[in-house]
């Protein structure tokens, strides 16, 4: 290349470069499309930390699918067992010798949580359903008439409530299903196997009238054999009458293998290539009761609330199409064309207002002309008009305490308002705004005296004599006051310009700079939007659910999952996001005493793996990974971050420090010494969600050893608490340390057992690598190295949340490349092991919110990492990554940091010091140290020189 031409390119490189990164407007922070959505995984989310919405953005037929942040099941009571600390001591015995199973099958029976409505009893309901099975009119029977009955193509691998048939969700009961197949003649006189696969829960399964099998529980493939004297030639039925007692129900399929509902000869050797398939054809089915009584249950639920739904006629044939989510202003809208005239609905979750406002417009006057009405999925639930401009809808959670409020009020420019008792309709307005609010009778844990229909009414004097205009205006002005405190930018690519669903799928293949910066700042919007100071902390799924029956009862897993919710909180720059979270810790804090009392007959807090809207904390679902006591240990790490990132002494002392040491005070009762090695050990516990009920998990020492240090430190830092501290300071150098295994990895248990083809997707024992800092570069590069070598042996694959943490490991090995392979896994179009759906959430599958935010803070990671003594800058840049720049992003210490880069090496940076601490900066081997004050700005050029 001539000298001349070269020096031009460079140039136009250059100035490239700089464009993209002033061009603020263009580094596009919208997510768009142009269909309307058809899953509830393709609509775009909206939310104020308390109401949550998700648009569909139809043209004919809008839905806007909302819930309220405190509608679930369950009501106030008790999760402690009395008197399960006499059974600890025997547990531990049992795991000192080995005995794995007893001492599981031990804590099943006798430590585990009270269940709701344990004195329920179902076996006379169970007996009347079942006497239809003998009655001469009976499904069971070849001759019956079905004729009347719906269709469901089965098998429905979510169970029923997933078919968005009306009536079936949150449905328990008695359903009947039928089908038939027709006999080939080269079976006459052969035995068959019928294939059903899973069935939740009961099933009795008829051919021809005759009972081939009848089998209880999930777990058990229900694989029958017809004997050959039931067939007959011609059409043979097929019926099974389904009992579902709670969860999810019906016929959901196999979990693994390739064979399909099916029927096939007994003993043939390839039944895949013989078989008759009953999975291409809807099988008749029938609700025979719905009531049954209520089943025990560990804990709560979070529900679906409910439907606003608008009907537009005459929009069939629109043109120009788009609906997209701006999450600089947390807008939605949909715009399109028909009949010449432009129509454009915009949506938002305001705070201010507490409402859901849709307004309508059009490009003519006079043309705003549909009709919008409330369902629910609950069904104690109904419509009533309440006043010449609203709507209501009333409903009560079933088998639960709580019920719901909501009102949808309509305004409009020229035009006329009917309201009838189910349905609001606008006829010939220049513009239209429908105000949507929703409450329950929820106050607190122990207290449901609310009033959800003042919680509406007051939503409305909001913006009762607000235009629209003014409601978004406070909105957006109160939700940048968050989102704007960060910014993040990279060169643009022509992907930049793709629908959102189109980039998910080309962007582990194609260069895309632009999408990393549009994950995190979801990330940042999806916590701004489920977790609003005041408001309950995000969920599993933040506040977004369409199900009464939603995965793992959309709760708050606190072995993993609610902690790598909140993990960007204070990195980038959402402190007050952290709140809610707190709020729940005070509340676990207060009923993890009597749990600590009951089951340990311990001092302080406890917190096991799960928790709901009651603030259970006990033990639930099974002992082989229910029994686990980490919970209150981590959360309280959360406490301590907010004070590392602020600096802040009066949280510290009034918030953070009483509840860490509350934690700590259980685990200096807790520990033991192990008779075999003289450590301290955790135990009963587990290593969560794999290997079962043990003695000493690597996890559980991570954390203890951890809270232990931090306690100290907060301690001193308060100069409170002098003898606890002393206790402290000799109790936890005597915890089990962590250990170099046979295949040189970390250890995940006390022995060393570790299999090296397990690619569980929880990798919990490398904890204390990442979040927390027991285990860097600097104190212990050997343990690192065994810590990677875990990783390696876990393998890439996992399921969405599990590809972020694993995107966060990678950082903290300053690997940016195998992070940013993590990237592109998570940002991949959702299959069996994880990645994003259309509208960008993480995919378990199904969804989990937890993945967008450790995606998140994992991008921060390779930009920024603070854990190990320093600020550490660029530490783990992917080639992928050579240009960019950011800003707001915070470090431990109390800074806030500036930086940019290009060609993959550091241009500038700049430090805000918050407190005025001493600040120590690394930088490509490179360290710098120097004294800040409080608010002031220091400014350092690519070598860490001060400018």
């Amino acid at each position: 290349m001539k000298a001349k031409s070269f020096v031009v390119l460079t140039f136009l490189l250059l100035t490239l470069f700089a464009f993209n990164l002033k061009q603020e407007g263009t580094q596009d922070l919208t997510l768009w499309y142009n269909t309307p959505s058809k899953e509830w995984t393709e609509a775009l989310p909206l939310g104020n930390g308390r109401l949550a919405a998700m648009v569909y953005g139809g043209v004919e037929k809008d839905r806007i699918q909302f819930n309220e942040e405190t509608l679930w099941t369950g009501e106030p009571r008790e999760y402690a067992r009395q008197g399960a600390a006499k059974y600890l001591p025997e547990l531990r015995r049992l795991l000192a010798e080995g005995k794995q199973k007893e001492a599981e099958k031990l804590a099943q029976e006798h430590f585990m949580s009270l269940k709701s409505n344990e004195d329920g009893d179902q076996g006379a309901w169970v007996e009347k359903v079942k006497a239809l099975q003998k009655q001469p009119d009976s499904p069971a029977q070849p001759k019956f008439n079905d004729s009347q009955w719906k269709e469901m193509t089965l098998p429905t691998e979510q169970g029923w409530e997933s078919t968005n048939i009306a009536g079936m969700e949150g449905m328990d009961g008695a359903v009947w299903f039928r089908t038939t197949f027709e006999l080939p003649k080269k079976w006459k006189g052969k035995d068959l196997k019928l294939e059903l696969g899973r069935i939740r829960d009961e099933d009795f399964t008829f051919v021809n009238g005759e009972l081939v099998g009848t089998t209880t529980g999930i777990g058990n493939h229900r694989r029958y054999i017809i004997p050959a004297k039931l067939l007959k030639k011609g059409k043979n039925q097929i019926a099974v009458q389904v009992l579902n007692y709670f969860d999810k129900g019906g016929i959901i399929g196999h979990k693994f293998g390739n064979i399909p509902l099916s029927v096939y000869p007994e003993g043939d050797p390839e039944p895949e290539k013989n078989l008759i398939p009953l999975n291409t054809k809807p099988w008749k089915y029938w609700i025979q009761d719905d009531m049954p009584p209520a089943v025990p249950a560990f804990q709560a639920s979070y529900q679906a609330f409910g439907d606003l739904w608008l009907d537009f006629k005459g929009h069939e044939n629109a043109s120009n199409y788009r609906r997209e989510l701006d999450i600089k202003q947390a807008i939605s809208r949909t715009t399109y064309t028909a009949n010449g005239v432009e129509f454009t609905r915009e949506y938002i979750a305001s705070a201010p207002s507490q409402v859901v406002a849709v307004h309508l417009k059009a490009s003519k006057p006079r043309q705003i002309t549909f009709e919008t009405s409330l369902s629910s999925p609950h069904k104690k639930s109904s419509t009533r008009k309440i006043d010449d401009q609203t709507l209501g809808l009333s409903l009560q959670v079933k088998s639960g305490a709580l019920r719901g409020e909501s009102f949808l009020n309509a305004k409009t420019k020229g035009g006329k308002i009917t309201v009838t008792e189910d349905k609001i309709t606008i006829t010939g307005a220049d513009e239209a705004t429908l105000y949507l609010t929703a409450g329950t009778n929820f106050v607190r844990f122990d207290d449901v005296s609310g009033n959800p229909e003042e919680v509406c009414r007051q939503a409305l004097r909001t913006v009762q004599n607000a235009t629209y205009e003014q409601v978004k205006a406070e909105h957006v002005k109160e939700y940048q006051g968050y989102f704007n405190t960060l910014a993040f930018h990279t060169p643009r690519t022509a992907n930049a310009n793709l629908p959102t669903n189109e980039r998910i799928a080309k962007f582990s293949t194609a260069s895309d700079p632009s999408m990393v910066p549009l994950y995190l700042q979801y990330g940042r919007y999806l916590l701004i939007s489920s977790s609003r100071p005041g408001t309950h902390p995000a969920n599993i799924q933040g506040i977004w659910n369409d199900m009464l029956v939603p995965p793992w009862g959309s709760k708050y897993t606190t072995n993993i999952n609610v902690e790598m919710i909140y993990w960007p909180a204070e990195p980038l720059n959402l402190s007050p996001m952290h709140e809610p979270l707190f709020d729940m810790v005070d509340e676990l804090a207060e009923r993890g005493k009597v749990t600590a009392k009951a089951h340990y007959n311990a001092p302080g807090w406890v917190m096991h793996h799960n928790t709901d809207l009651w603030r259970g904390t006990a033990p639930i679902n099974s002992s082989n990974h229910g029994v686990w006591v980490g919970g209150g240990a981590w959360l309280s790490h959360h406490l301590w971050d907010r004070y590392e990132y602020t600096q802040d002494k009066e949280f510290l002392k009034e918030r953070a420090y009483p509840v860490m040491k509350g934690a700590a005070e259980f685990f200096v009762d807790f520990l033991v010494e192990d008779p075999k090695t003289g450590w301290l050990i955790s135990t009963p516990s587990n290593s969560p969600e794999n290997g079962g009920l043990v003695a000493g998990p690597t996890m559980d020492h991570q954390l203890v050893r951890s809270l232990f240090q931090k306690t100290i430190a907060a301690s001193e830092a308060l100069g409170t608490d002098a003898a606890f501290r002393n206790k402290l300071k000799e109790m936890w150098p005597k915890i089990a340390p962590n250990q170099i295994g046979k295949h040189g990895q970390l250890q995940e248990w006390l022995q060393d057992i570790d299999d090296p083809n397990n690619k569980h997707r929880h990798v919990s024992h490398l904890w204390g690598m990442h979040p927390g800092n027991d285990i860097t570069w600097q104190k212990n590069p050997d343990m690192m190295k065994a810590a990677k070598q875990s990783l390696l042996m876990r393998g890439d694959e996992g399921t969405g949340w599990s590809l972020a943490w694993k995107l966060n490991f990678w950082g903290r090995f300053l690997d940016g490349d195998h992070a940013y392979k993590m990237l592109n896994m998570l940002i991949h179009p959702a299959a069996e092991g994880g990645g994003s759906y259309p509208n960008l959430f993480d995919a378990h599958p199904p969804f989990q919110i937890d993945g967008n935010m450790g995606g998140a803070v994992g991008i921060a990671e390779m930009l920024v990492q603070s854990h190990d003594g320093a600020i550490d800058i660029l530490p783990a840049l992917p080639k992928a990554l050579p240009e960019g720049e950011i800003k707001g992003i915070r470090a431990r210490g109390g800074y806030e940091l500036n930086l940019k880069w290009a060609n993959g090496q550091l241009q500038n940076l700049e430090v805000t010091s918050l407190a005025g601490n001493k600040c120590v900066v690394r930088y490509a081997g490179k360290s710098i140290n120097f004294d800040t004050q409080k608010g002031k700005t220091y400014q350092f050029n690519k070598d860490l020189k001060k400018i």
